[in-house]
């Protein structure tokens, strides 16, 4: 992976569990900034980008457990196609579906920059 342009190894144990991390930190509502928040996407990047590479082997091991974090994380956001995330990085690769939704909880920093930008949630203050 360091020849793609990643500058710290990880496991994909790693970077599943950051993953699950951010998927459960999104259901609660994530309130940290939108950079932190673009920054803690890129553990999805990386699995993306390491399926390319695995052995058959640990590619099924992990697909289950991806694919049900996957599906939590789209039950927790919603598809805007991009355009709040656009605001503040850009995704052009059609593959990488989790940068064009955003959280359905919109909570503290993060929530009121991507209100900024256009995106429709539910804030747990008026709830």
């Amino acid at each position: 992976m360091r020849r793609r342009g990643w500058r710290t190894a990880f496991t994909v144990a790693d970077r599943v569990n950051a993953w699950a991390a951010l998927v459960s930190v999104i259901e609660r509502g994530y309130g940290d900034d939108i950079y932190e928040y673009i920054n803690d996407l890129y553990c999805r990047n990386w699995l993306y980008e390491a399926w390319l590479l695995l052995d058959e082997h640990l590619v099924q091991l992990w697909t289950p457990r991806i694919k049900a974090l996957d599906d939590r994380f789209e039950a927790a956001t919603v598809d805007d196609d991009g355009q709040a995330l656009d605001r503040f990085h850009s995704r052009s690769d059609p593959g990488l579906w989790w940068w064009r939704r955003h959280p359905r909880i919109l909570t503290g920093d993060l929530g009121r920059s991507l209100r900024s930008a256009g995106a429709i949630g539910t804030d747990p203050g008026t709830a």
